[in-house]
């Protein structure tokens, strides 16, 4: 498709029909439950500590396992969503969910728990792209952003509410009880699919490349894994293990690169790689890459200058970074609307400029902040972020042929997962080594001081995203191209 900017257009709402958005709404309620559990656990480590008698570098697994799984999973679902059809997909995303979310309920260990999280996370990996890209094959090109929006939803908002979830349930019930309460919804949301889902879109009969699989696991898994090793290198840690991965990672990431591009030249490839002659689609994943970056890791570390630096305690700190987050979700049905009638510029340009700004604040906090001030930024930036995340990947689909759908859809999983997981791990390092040769996280102004250099780097990183704002179009809407509908 070529792709220009378009600009106001007045009648470009199309009605999407009543069975397809029902199709729409049991994916975007099963995807809710999903990634609102994949954040539950972080607030849970100490209970676990105790409660297991594990280390916390063992705890600290149930997180990395969960997001580790993600990384290998997502890239295998551009495939697997050509391979299987949609109810196939979705049962078995859900039965994975509910099946690990039983295990991790009755768990009788440390070793139960972290195998429960795994399976959970193979289902999550999937509901994603899975809604993505059945959006994609329902909805008409003039209401993409509008329904977009609503994703972006299940993507900002079911993460952000997960800590203040886990967070009450642990204070009354016990980390188990987190698993109590996600069960029950997510086979309600089985059975509704199980009942009423349709299938949509075409299904292709290529066989599955067993050699693609390992070589993804081997380079994603590998490269995940040693980015979330890198933090340890300031408080001392073995540097063989992290190099180790990392170098793994790279090869395996290569030898996989190269093997799809020997497959898809007969539409065999378990990623394929053609996405990426679309400019549009290129240029979004760079700009969401680095976005990822900033976001990723200002959010992991602003809470920690909250509790350390101001001395606020968890709940409160909680709060704080609340109103960005329901702000940064609720918005996106206005985004993509916007995105329908405007384009992409009018939501990019002072999205990029406003979440650089942002961290530029954040990047002169000291003990003397108010609580206000990071309040107000915070809220600020995620606004930022909210205008530039619907049209990216709203953009970037529509930038493709209706056959790579599927995997646009999980190129933009995995970004989301290896650029989290690097500005996590570059922004971490930086923070702890600051505050360790500062006297450490009993000093505030240790603290304030490593959060400064690390969210220094997000603000770099995110003004770059400046340039890429003014590149970025929006497709044409082709209206002679007919959504595919959902069939019985």
């Amino acid at each position: 498709m070529s792709a220009v900017e378009t600009g106001p257009s007045p009648t470009v709402r199309a009605d999407i029909p009543r069975k397809d958005m029902a199709v729409i709404w049991v994916l975007l309620i099963a995807a809710f439950v999903a990634i609102l559990n994949e954040t539950t656990m972080g607030m849970a480590i100490p209970h676990l500590i105790t409660d297991l008698q594990i280390t916390p570098i063992a705890a600290q697994w149930v997180t990395s396992a969960f997001m580790l799984t993600m990384a290998v999973v997502i890239p295998t679902t551009g495939f697997l969503l050509r391979r299987f059809t949609t109810r196939q997909m979705f049962l078995a995303a859900l039965t994975l969910f509910s099946a690990g979310t039983l295990l991790a309920i009755f768990a009788m260990g440390f070793p139960m728990l972290l195998g429960a999280r795994i399976v959970q996370a193979s289902g999550t990996a999937i509901m994603m792209p899975l809604l993505m890209t059945t959006v994609m094959n329902l909805v008409p090109p003039a209401s993409r952003g509008r329904i977009m929006g609503r994703v972006s939803v299940v993507i900002s908002l079911a993460p952000a509410l997960g800590p203040t979830m886990s967070g009450f349930l642990l204070d009354h019930f016990g980390w188990r009880a987190i698993f109590v309460v996600v069960l029950p919804i997510a086979l309600i949301a089985m059975f509704i699919g199980w009942r009423w889902l349709t299938d949509v879109g075409e299904t292709t009969h290529a066989p599955i490349d067993v050699l693609s699989i390992v070589l993804s696991a081997f380079g994603f898994g590998g490269l995940v894994y040693g980015l979330t090793q890198i933090g340890g290198l300031a408080s001392g840690a073995n540097p063989v293990p992290m190099v180790l991965s990392l170098v793994i990672g790279v090869v395996g990431l290569a030898l996989f690169l190269w093997r799809q591009v020997v497959l898809q030249r007969k539409d065999d490839a378990l990623l394929d790689l053609r996405i990426f002659l679309s400019k549009d689609f290129s240029l979004a994943m760079v700009q969401m890459f680095l976005l990822s970056m900033a976001f990723f890791g200002s959010i992991t570390i602003i809470p920690l200058f909250l509790q350390d630096g101001l001395q606020l305690d968890a709940t409160s700190a909680g709060l704080v970074v609340l109103p960005g987050a329901l702000a940064m979700g609720l918005l996106g049905p206005v985004i993509g609307r916007i995105y329908d009638s405007r384009g992409t510029r009018v939501l990019l340009i002072p999205g990029a400029f406003l979440a650089s700004a942002m961290l530029w604040v954040f990047s002169t906090l000291d003990t003397n902040s108010s609580v206000w001030l990071v309040l107000v930024a915070q809220t600020l930036l995620s606004i930022g972020l909210a205008l530039s995340f619907t049209p990216l990947f709203t953009a970037a689909l529509g930038s493709l042929k209706p056959k790579f759908y599927s995997y646009g859809s999980a190129v933009i999983g995995t970004v989301q997962q290896v650029s989290g997981a690097a500005g996590i791990a570059v922004m971490m390092t930086v923070f702890t080594a600051i505050v360790a040769a500062g006297g450490g996280t009993e000093v505030p102004g240790a603290v304030a001081a490593g959060t400064r250099a690390a969210v220094l780097i997000g603000a770099i990183i995110a003004t770059v995203t400046i340039i890429g704002a003014f590149l970025i179009r929006k497709p044409v809407d082709d209206t002679d191209e007919a959504p595919a509908h959902a069939g019985h």
